[in-house]
């Protein structure tokens, strides 16, 4: 291990080797003498970290956070790179981080951090040209990210790490360019809007200084570099599945069948059905009258809810990993052997499958973090699963995953998606877990937009600046789908439902602290 230790990003201080032997830097400059160390130590974890914090390292959790060669971590001690503007134009969770705990993020601190060096070097052909310190480190972050690179804000990486803010580094000129270089160049349109609107500014001047070279969907190929995580040397293949499901009995029961021909069994299965009707019976008599060899453990229930369901099931798990499944799916013999090995090789502690239907074509072809996380292909530690719960105040709407993995984000589970584990995704027209209710809010003249389970997403998760450029982002994205052309009459109404939105999302919010509440 070399770290580089540095004054304010600027000048070089010394490199702290690992194993005591004396590095001389000929590179004057941080990011010169960054690319140095990379392309004299390949094989070795490149870490830099502000002169004024090279006493407080915690160097004996380093091997932890870096257990295998596809990371990047940082950690802002006291400043971070770009401001919270960003927000305007990343409505993803890697925007909005966690410093307490371990968290998915592309926004990296010039303070304390690290990256392998073969990786680093992947990025040189593209970035040799940046001079910045701290734009090279975010932009090798925000591209990589999409690229296999598997980035963290790790308090780890320092003893004792403060709860205080952070200050923000970058001129508005590098935000600018930040963004036109890695977002679709409509972005930088909403990020002057939004800056004009929100903070009263209008940066002319920093739209003349962007950069003109484009990192956005560039491929940097990450797959030669071999990954064998040193987090799990042994991992526990006992799993639970929870299937929430209703009206749809071959369906579920061709999932019981997949299950039933893994090489890897499930420990158990835990099926909550549901039916509205007060006087029906069980639709599924095969659970008892076939031989199934895993136990299943069968729920019969008249109320309906995806989130109750989960819930109810949740309860009765554990495995030391849950599978969350739909009752609509299909997939091969070797689903969860082949779960396990990927677990095992990136060390992860929720892991989301491609769920495709049919006729779809794959978007990402290569593991990555994910921004999401899906309630019917995706395989969590059960320490993590068990600690948080499925939202009522999304019940009967959408967005009830995407909460889901926002609460496991906050407990320090990542979750990746993995392109290569399938899962087919049958869509069926009929039943399943969710029972069409009409919401009062869809009497309304005018309609809330967006719905307001979203809207409850986004007040719950959102700066404020993600929660202004999703609305300006809205605003835009919608107005080709509605028959109101006139601009300011579209305006008025716009910001009549956006009202609603979040007075019904506030509503749904209470529901939640509720329901909490009673849970204690």
């Amino acid at each position: 291990m070399k770290i580089l230790v540095h004054k304010r990003a600027q000048v070089p201080v010394e490199v702290i080797s690992s194993n005591g032997e004396e590095t001389v830097l000929e590179s004057t400059t941080c990011t010169a003498a960054l690319w140095e160390l990379a392309g004299r130590f390949p094989h070795e974890l490149i870490g830099w970290c502000e002169e004024a914090y090279s006493k407080q390292l915690d160097l004996t959790k380093w091997n932890d956070i870096f257990h295998h060669n596809l990371i990047m971590a940082s950690y802002a001690v006291d400043s971070t790179f770009l401001p919270e503007s960003i927000g305007y134009v990343e409505q993803l969770p890697f925007a909005n981080l966690n410093r307490e705990v371990l968290y998915g993020t592309w926004r990296m601190s010039r303070d304390v951090g690290g990256i392998y060096g073969k990786v680093l070097l992947r990025f040189k052909p593209l970035m040799n040209q940046v001079k910045d310190f701290e734009y090279l480190l975010n932009s090798v972050a925000k591209l990589g990210q999409q690229n296999s690179l598997f980035c963290y804000s790790a308090p780890g990486l320092v003893k004792e790490p403060p709860a205080k803010p952070v200050i923000h580094t970058a001129s508005r000129q590098q935000l600018f360019s930040f963004v036109y270089q890695h977002y679709n160049s409509v972005w930088l349109l909403i990020l002057t809007w939004c800056i004009y609107k929100y903070e009263r500014k209008f940066p002319v001047t920093f739209l003349k200084g962007v950069k003109t070279d484009k990192y956005f969907q560039k491929k940097v190929d990450l797959t030669e570099i071999p990954i064998s995580s040193c987090r799990f040397t042994e991992v526990s293949e006992a799993i639970d599945v929870v299937i929430p499901t209703m009206g749809r009995r071959e369906h579920l029961y061709n999932v019981l069948k997949d299950f039933s021909e893994q090489t890897l069994l499930p420990r158990k299965l835990i099926i909550v059905e549901q039916n509205p009707d007060l006087n029906s019976v069980s639709d599924l008599d095969y659970l008892k009258k076939e031989k199934w060899p895993f136990e299943i453990l069968h729920h019969f229930i008249h109320r309906t809810g995806a989130c109750n369901a989960r819930n109810l099931a949740l309860a009765e798990t554990a495995a030391d990993w849950v599978f969350f499944s739909d009752d609509d799916q299909r997939f091969e013999k070797d689903l969860l052997e082949s779960i396990f090995r990927e677990i095992k090789k990136f060390g992860v502690d929720g892991l989301t499958t491609s769920y495709l239907q049919a006729g779809e074509k794959k978007n990402f072809t290569v593991p990555k973090q994910w921004g999401t996380f899906g309630a019917g292909n995706s395989v969590v530690l059960g320490a993590f699963a068990r600690k948080v719960k499925f939202s009522p105040a999304f019940e009967h709407g959408y967005g009830e995953d995407m909460d889901y993995g926002m609460q496991l984000r906050n407990l320090g589970c990542d979750i990746i998606y993995h392109p290569g584990l399938t899962i087919h995704h049958l869509k069926a027209e009929t039943g399943g877990f969710r029972e069409k209710t009409n919401m009062d809010w869809e009497m309304e003249h005018i309609k809330p937009k967006p719905s307001p389970t979203l809207m409850a997403y986004a007040l719950k998760y959102y700066s404020k600046e993600q929660l202004m450029g999703f609305r300006t982002s809205l605003l835009l994205k919608y107005y080709n789908k509605q028959s109101v052309k006139n601009p300011f009459r579209y305006n008025r109404e716009m910001i009549e439902s956006w009202k609603k939105s979040k007075r019904w999302a506030k509503k749904l919010l209470l529901l939640e602290r509720t329901f909490k509440q009673r849970a204690v």
